[in-house]
């Protein structure tokens, strides 16, 4: 990547103005990170929290696993990849059924749930090797569920030094991996058996 060097731009003197045309093109010493598709979360245009069409959950598992951003498929639950990841490789795991709450599953959906959770993260293992995880379900609006009505789980991946600036003051998360790239490693490294 190449970038033109331009002088800089002399101070006007006092009471005068700089006409703006006269910093086109002029470095300003940052780079910009052009995140367009998180317009729809930032504007709240989230989905809503029915059963059927409405619901992201429900809608996913319709839809082949590429367009869907599903990992695996169980009988009873399945994983899909976060739209909107706080990391690269961020993972959900769904019951296929519109439950609200981790004591409505039924057992079969309760031991599954819980062995795709640890079989996401033997894939994530393998495939990124992150130092750490965060694991986790938020029940109900006040616990910060942004689909309150289908009960997912995060499973986050973490490594050291991760955090930075952006998410503090810009509300903006710098992903160095497209969500299809990260799906298809995941595929690939999910555990079988």
């Amino acid at each position: 990547m190449t970038h033109e060097v331009h002088e800089p731009v002399s101070a006007a003197p006092a009471g005068d103005v700089t006409p703006a045309e006269d910093f086109a093109g002029v470095r300003d010493g940052f780079e910009r990170l052009w995140t367009p598709h998180r317009m729809a979360y930032i504007n709240g245009e989230r989905p809503t929290d029915h059963a059927g069409d409405g619901c992201p959950f429900c809608a996913a598992p319709t839809k082949d696993d590429a367009e869907g951003l599903i990992v695996h498929r169980g009988e009873h639950c399945y994983v899909v990849m976060n739209l909107f990841p706080y990391n690269p490789g961020h993972l959900l795991v769904c019951p296929y059924r519109h439950v609200s709450l981790y004591v409505d599953l039924t057992d079969d959906e309760t031991a599954e749930f819980t062995g795709l959770t640890r079989a996401g993260i033997r894939a994530l293992d393998a495939a990124s090797a992150p130092n750490g995880y965060n694991i986790g379900m938020n029940q109900g609006a006040a616990a910060g569920a942004g689909v309150k009505a289908h009960l997912h789980q995060h499973v986050v991946p973490r490594w050291n030094g991760d955090s930075n600036f952006l998410p503090v003051i810009a509300q903006t998360k710098a992903l160095p991996m497209l969500l299809e790239d990260v799906r298809h490693r995941l595929v690939e490294a999910w555990p079988t058996g």
